[in-house]
């Protein structure tokens, strides 16, 4: 699993990691076309009454190239 640091996400919360979000998808959501910015940190505090999802949604091909 990558670091919280090293992820980038879209609006809709789309996740990708710091590699892919760079260089394959020059920072683009391949989803909704939305700009990805670093992922930002849930506060622990807030981790308490609104706990991070435990449903993953992975694509099994990876990151397509934007083009």
């Amino acid at each position: 699993m990558h670091s919280p640091q090293r992820l980038f996400i879209c609006s809709f919360e789309c996740t990708f990691c710091f590699g892919c979000a760079q260089t394959v998808l020059n920072n683009v959501c391949p989803n909704c076309s939305g700009n990805l910015v670093q992922r930002p940190i849930r506060p622990l505090a807030a981790l308490k009454n609104y706990p991070a999802s435990t449903k993953r949604v992975l694509n099994e091909n990876g990151c397509a190239p934007n083009i």
